[in-house]
């Protein structure tokens, strides 16, 4: 068995024939223009070095973004948090302003493999990856992310929500363009932000469900004024339920609306039959009860206390 696992992981040579590192950010746009549909930028290479020895991807030239000045920092700018691409999830989860201003992030952050691959993988690798349930895009979008995707023409930014498109798949061109930032409004006075995790253990393993959700209460009338609620692997993508969230949009704070919530939830959703994960009746089961916990916390969070 341990000569069949070694075989399957590491007997195939990585199909690269141009290894590039460059300077700035201008020379790897123009580095990916010259080697049109056979470069692949590599920051952390947690997955990237994998996909090429399993042959899921072709690339013949590797683009190291990995030195760029400046794409490493952990910024605020007015209420806006920006990381940069290089930004590892060890950075975001141990950061004293991700935790203070979106606490949520910094424990997706701190979830992913184990130390060793927190210390290299970046948070916008995680994005790019487009996993249903990778555990910083489930935080970000509930945070309302955005991303910017700089090219030789300029640079555009996407929301998160319209970001990825499939399995794997997402708006980024990856023969012209580099994901250079992560953009989102920190936490504010009233809202409340939470991250659930449901796994077979704490490390080295995908998650079952991932669940976050960011409310935003009205202390006055307490009720939720919104939430957003991030939900996954339920769908081929990190997946926002909106139609709960609007639900919730004006209900009273209360642990029988957050139950009707949480319910509601699990007809949204349509997890698979997984060998890894767990059965979809088991998921649907566990949907409710992230989903119930996720916003209990959020609230918790804010400083306001649930109605009966």
């Amino acid at each position: 068995m341990a000569t069949a696992f070694r075989a399957l992981h590491w007997s195939n040579d990585i199909p690269v024939t141009a290894y590039h590192l460059p300077a700035s950010l201008p020379e790897a746009l123009e580095l990916l223009e010259r080697f049109p549909g056979k470069a692949r930028v590599l920051a952390g290479g947690t997955d990237v070095i994998p996909e090429l020895r399993r042959r899921d991807s072709e690339a013949e030239v590797l683009v190291d973004i990995s030195r760029l000045p400046g794409l490493n920092r952990i910024t605020q700018v007015g209420e806006e948090i920006r990381l940069g691409a290089l930004v590892t999830h060890a950075q975001a989860a141990a950061s004293p302003l991700i935790r203070e201003r979106a606490g949520l992030l910094a424990e997706g952050a701190d979830a992913v493999g184990s130390p060793q691959i927190r210390n290299v993988a970046t948070v916008a690798g995680n994005l790019i990856s487009a996993r249903p349930a990778a555990d910083t895009s489930l935080p970000l979008l509930a945070l309302g992310a955005s991303v910017v995707l700089a090219s030789r023409t300029g640079e555009r930014t996407v929301p998160l929500t319209d970001f990825f498109l499939d399995l794997g798949k997402t708006v980024l061109n990856n023969d012209r363009e580099i994901l250079t930032e992560i953009r989102f409004p920190g936490l504010q006075a009233y809202q409340g932000g939470s991250y659930f995790r449901l796994s077979k253990r704490k490390a080295l393993t995908l998650p079952m469900l991932v669940a976050a959700a960011v409310v935003t209460v009205d202390p006055g009338r307490k009720i939720f004024r919104e939430t957003a609620i991030a939900l996954g692997p339920v769908a081929p993508t990190p997946y926002r339920a909106l139609p709960v969230e609007a639900q919730l949009r004006g209900a009273a704070l209360s642990r029988e609306v957050i139950r009707e919530a949480a319910a509601a939830a699990v007809a949204e959703c349509s997890p698979r039959d997984s060998l890894l994960r767990g059965s979809c009746d088991y998921r649907q089961e566990m949907i409710q009860v992230l989903v119930r916990r996720a916003l209990q916390k959020a609230v918790e969070r804010t400083g306001f206390s649930l109605e009966a």
